[in-house]
This record gives structure tokens, sequence and C-alpha cells, in this order.
């Protein structure tokens, strides 16, 4: 099943919302990305936060059209999103085909954007198919720490592809498809070594054998 999370950045587009709610998704929203859900007409599952940007009006009206309010203390340890991905990961718990796709989780500040692109890591979430979306730009990470990790991209030729060690060095990165090509080879931590590169087709494969790696994949 895939899990929709709204945060409560840029506002992601009516298209990017049809794209990624098909049927059967689920749509939970992290605090004020519940306003984005309203304003388009959608009933989200869930709401989760300290309710901080939502009125009472709001809250009401999520709750009329079948919301489950989860309120947390402005004084708690996790972001609004990184509760919303939380309560993803337990309600995927027993799904053999778990994803989650995360929009607007990036414009406004960039401790924040910062910090939304690292719970990517989170432990909870290593067995789940999982993207950050913004605009035309999504963000994967691979995560070797277990064990080797790949991911097969799906785009089209001339689409950028950049890949960014992520808590460390990047180990073992076998790639195809790309104009740049990686064979068993290191990503360092620091260097921009591994900054714009280039879809030659629709697919591209990223294997890495230790650490983690951002894939970011820009569309024309």
């Amino acid at each position: 099943m895939r899990i929709v999370i709204i945060a409560n950045g840029d506002p992601p587009t009516s298209d990017a919302l049809a794209h990624w709610l098909r049927e059967g998704s689920a749509l939970i929203c992290a605090d004020g990305g519940a306003r984005v859900a309203l304003s388009h007409g959608l009933k989200p599952a869930h709401v989760i936060g300290d309710f901080d940007s939502l009125s009472e009006a709001d809250l009401r009206t999520l709750e009329a059209g079948g919301a489950q309010l989860h309120r947390h203390s402005p004084r708690k340890d996790e972001t609004d999103l990184e509760l919303a991905l939380l309560l993803a990961a337990r309600l995927l718990a027993d799904d053999p085909q778990p994803e989650i796709v995360i929009l607007g989780a990036v414009g406004g500040r960039l401790d924040h954007e910062l910090a939304n692109i690292m719970l990517l890591a989170m432990p909870a979430l290593k067995r789940i198919k999982i993207c950050l979306v913004h605009g035309r730009e999504r963000v994967l990470l691979l995560d070797a720490r277990d064990g080797p990790s790949e991911v097969v991209l799906e785009g089209r030729a001339g689409d950028v592809v950049s890949l960014l060690p992520f808590g460390g060095d990047a180990h073992g990165i076998r790639t195809s498809g790309l104009e740049y090509p990686l064979n068993d080879e290191p990503l360092l931590f620091g260097p921009a070594r591994g900054v714009s590169n280039v879809m030659l087709g629709s697919q591209a494969t990223i294997a890495l054998r230790q650490g983690m790696l951002l894939c970011i994949q820009s569309t024309g």
C-alpha cells in the first residue's frame, strides 16, 4: 500500500496530488499540510502534529471528514513530519509492499529541509520504499548499512541524477544507464563528484555495497 504524506512546506500542485494519490492510497497530513488537503477537497485519514498551523475550525472540518487527529505537545522531540513517518511505518508494518511518498517537505527554513531529508535514514523506514518529491525532483535513499542495496530509477533520457554520500563515505557503487558510470567505486563524504550525472534512457540502476547514498532525480 502507498501512504502519501503532505508536510507543511511548499504545497504540491494539484497534478502532483492526482499523480501520487492513486486509488488505494492513504493520506496522512503533518500539521499544516492538512490545509493543503482541505484546499484541494481531500480527506486525509490521519492528521498528526502539535497543530500550531491549524485552527480549531480546520480541525473540526478534518474530523468531520473522517480524519483521525493525533495531537502532540509543542514541547516534543520529534518534528511533525517525523511523527507522520513513524505513524505511516506503524500502519505499514504488515504490508507486503509498503511505500511512502512525501510531498511538501521542501521550502521555508533550511534547517527544516535538511532535517526532512535526514528523516529518510530513520531505522523505522528501512524496509519501506520511500521517496521525497518536490516539483520535478525525487529524493530517495539507498541504505546499505545492513547489506547491499539497489534501486532502479524510472524516467527518460536526459534526466539528471545526482548521487550524494550520506552520513559518511559510500562504497562499492555500481551504476548502469548513466552517462558517467561507476564500477564498484566509492563516493567520499564531502567532495561533489556524484552531482549531475545523466540518464541515457528510460531506466538507470544504482547499486551500493556499503554506507548510504542519496539519489536525487530531476526530470526535464
